[in-house]
């Protein structure tokens, strides 16, 4: 991987990884591939020869300008796009929100099922949040709910729990699991049963686990958006704050959700503070927005035929295009330099996009959203990023 800076230098220099959500700080450029293994599989994607991806038109190499020219009239052609895959960093995400609005695009996101289930139960019941850094200082007891951090997170516990917290694990496949194999959904409605009625009998193993978080300084409450029940994760996550709720009456608690892979926090974060609603929303200027978390699904979307184009953006890695999407359909794709050619039916537009904290400097938000990150460029390319084309995307609008 070709660096900014010399080898010296670069022994030294920490640099923040991108390809997960915990948006490590402290790897080591040129030990990178050593220091977790989501990361090295990140880096299996990147080569010296991404710089010399040409732009394509219909599977055909072109310039730049034209691709951008047709990309442009895709979109201009289009009487509801559809802004999907979205994975970006802030700066793309906020370029993305005006060219939507000059063309009445629905935004979603790649993990935008993950996102809107928590969506979902915020906007029901409220929720009690924690952040990395109170886990890492003060909680003294970890519970992770139905998930094992390790698969997708490599780094969780080294990064985020404190060596004297204990963890249990519940509702999984983990070794020595409570109530290992149970379905979610009825450990939750026994728990939440217990706790309100105090009629502990209910479960043994549920009643010893409640007495030591009540016997806690702060116990911290783990779960994965992505890796409960669909399609109902909603109400899980929903059952879930409930219980913590419950528990902060007489002791501390708090929950941290692990999502927002691919960028889908920092693109959710910043679609609010641009709107006023999350992703899954129509934003067109001059119009009401229109939010609707079911009904803007990707999904539901390609499968129904409610859109007439795509904009598919995927910077960190090579996405496949959605498979329920038609062939025929419009798509312009802003993805990354390693994308296979697209040989689709429709008209289809390519342009290789740089990576956000590999070919340009970037701004991520974390996990638990209270740190927006900096993030520097890990090597020289001449790629452009997301928010540069998608600015001049917008400079190309033509009347309809």
């Amino acid at each position: 991987m070709q660096t900014t800076s010399s080898t010296d230098a670069r022994e030294e220099q920490h640099w923040t990884c991108p390809f997960c959500p915990l948006l490590c700080d402290d790897i080591v450029i040129d030990t990178a591939a050593q220091t977790c293994p989501r990361l090295r599989d990140a880096l299996t994607h990147f080569s010296d020869q991404d710089t010399n991806r040409c732009p394509e038109i219909d599977a055909q190499a072109t310039e730049f300008s034209s691709a951008l020219s047709a990309a442009a009239k895709i979109l201009t052609q289009a009487k509801r796009p559809l802004f999907g895959g979205l994975a970006t960093d802030i700066a793309g995400a906020r370029a993305l929100y005006e060219l939507a609005a000059t063309h009445g695009a629905i935004l979603d996101h790649l993990h935008g099922d993950a996102l809107a289930a928590g969506t979902f139960a915020m906007q029901d019941r409220g929720a009690f949040f924690t952040t990395l850094s109170e886990i890492r200082s003060r909680a003294d007891l970890v519970i992770v709910f139905a998930c094992d951090p390790s698969r997708r997170y490599p780094r969780f516990f080294e990064r985020a729990v404190g060596l004297d917290a204990q963890v249990i694990h519940m509702g999984s496949e983990a070794n020595n699991a409570l109530l290992k194999g149970i379905d979610p959904f009825d450990i939750l409605a026994l728990w939440s049963a217990q706790i309100e009625t105090g009629r502990r009998h209910l479960s043994d193993e549920l009643a010893a686990l409640t007495k030591r978080i009540e016997a806690a300084q702060y116990t911290a409450f783990i779960y994965e958006p992505a890796a409960l029940p669909q399609p109902h994760a909603a109400l899980a996550i929903e059952a879930l704050h409930r219980i913590v709720k419950a528990f902060n009456r007489t002791v501390r608690a708090g929950a941290l959700a692990l999502t927002g892979d691919d960028g889908a926090l920092s693109v959710n974060q910043t679609m609010t503070w641009l709107s006023g609603f999350p992703l899954r929303t129509r934003v067109a200027y001059g119009e009401p927005l229109d939010h609707d978390a079911h009904r803007y699904c990707t999904e539901s979307l390609l499968k129904h035929r409610h859109i007439d184009a795509l904009l598919w953006v995927s910077s960190f890695a090579p996405e496949a295009l959605p498979a329920s999407l038609d062939d025929e359909m419009p798509v312009v794709v802003l993805g990354h330099a390693q994308t296979p050619t697209l040989k689709r039916k429709g008209p289809t537009v390519f342009i290789p996009v740089a990576t956000p904290a590999m070919d340009h400097t970037a701004h991520l938000f974390r996990v638990d959203s209270s740190v927006v990150a900096p993030l520097n460029a890990a090597r020289k390319t001449s790629l452009p990023g997301v928010a540069q084309v998608v600015v001049e995307l917008t400079k190309q609008r033509r009347p309809s």
